[in-house]
């Protein structure tokens, strides 16, 4: 059973939603001519709240890792979902406010969710679509360093939004795969941009890449 600081949340109804009470995401249907000129329809989800066209930046995915004496170790969250029912294991990130580039962005999430102050080291230009089939939603990686010895970062204090219940926990970047094999047995869901990270660190080193 998944070890979360908080209550368990409790699911109380699931059903369908209409349309003039959904505020963040809405269905929609696509009609399309496919590459033999066969007219054909698609249902997706898409946020109600993005900035206009296919290719804006929704959201940013927040890379922090602590450089500590034992090897470098990646910051995640423990966040409940509702619409799986479970604790997901995530990086800090959300949407883009009005009026905020994505370094921006990243700098205020990872302020808010875990309370550290951090500087963008990196931010890189490829869009994440990371349920293409199923929602237009996209997210940037932005890489930003913490130093943890500057005083703001001593004892970070979260500043997270209404409803919100974060977790902030980190794992040695050198055993991220197991790791995250590891609490998924343990009944936690592991967030796909979370499981990209792990991932490709194995490749690297299956395929000797530097």
């Amino acid at each position: 059973m998944p070890d979360f600081k908080y209550p368990m949340p409790k699911i109380l109804s699931r059903g369908p939603l209409n349309a003039e009470e959904a505020q963040w995401k809405r269905l929609v249907k696509t009609t399309y001519l496919d590459p033999n000129s066969v007219q054909r329809s698609w249902e997706s989800g898409e946020y109600q709240k993005r900035p206009a066209g296919i290719n804006s930046v929704v959201g940013v995915s927040v890379v922090t890792i602590f450089p500590k004496s034992t090897g470098p170790e990646l910051l995640l969250l423990k966040q409940y979902r509702p619409s799986i029912d479970k604790i997901a294991i995530e990086i800090p990130g959300g949407m883009i406010d009005a009026g905020e580039n994505p370094e921006q962005a990243a700098v205020r999430e990872l302020k808010e969710e875990t309370g550290y102050m951090g500087v963008v080291a990196e931010s890189k230009g490829n869009l994440l679509f990371n349920s293409p089939a199923f929602c237009n939603n996209n997210f940037r990686y932005v890489y930003v360093d913490v130093d943890l010895s500057l005083p703001e970062n001593q004892q970070p204090q979260a500043q997270p939004e209404e409803g919100e219940f974060i977790e902030c926990f980190t794992v040695p970047v050198a055993s991220l795969f197991s790791e995250l094999k590891k609490l998924e047995s343990e009944g936690y869901a592991v967030e796909t941009r979370v499981v990209a990270i792990a991932e490709g660190l194995e490749i690297a080193k299956r395929w000797s890449c530097t």
